[in-house]
């Protein structure tokens, strides 16, 4: 079983910076896809990052040139580094991990953390 433990969420201000955690357990040989989507209040959940196990990213338009995505394979975790962040940024942000590898073989399942609320607001 694959769980997602999510960290850095919290309050921000427009402008400043914040930096999301999502750490994957349970007995991982390797992740192909491993991102954050974010669900603001009234709307649907949207892509905001992801990252391939070979380096390839994606981003939302609306976080181009804003947000980065990395991730350390060794420790099965992914990052976001906002920064210049704005008020629409708002949202519980989740993690989501699919094509994992563990001692079981390969999972086609998709794997969503809790969620960690972020808030910028001056």
């Amino acid at each position: 079983q694959v769980q997602l433990v999510e960290s850095g969420g919290g309050v921000g201000q427009p402008g400043g910076s914040l930096r999301l955690s999502c750490e994957a357990s349970g007995s991982i040989f390797s992740i192909n896809v491993m991102g954050w989507y974010r669900q603001a209040p009234g709307k649907e959940r949207e892509l905001v990052a992801v990252h391939t196990r070979v380096g390839t990213t994606n981003y939302a338009d609306s976080v181009k040139g804003r947000f980065t995505i990395s991730r350390d394979n060794a420790k099965n975790t992914v990052y976001l580094q906002m920064n210049s962040l704005k008020p629409e940024d708002t949202a519980v942000y989740y993690c989501h991990v699919n094509g994992v590898t563990t001692a079981d073989g390969f999972s086609g399942m998709v794997y969503w953390g809790k969620g960690t609320p972020v808030t910028i607001s001056s």
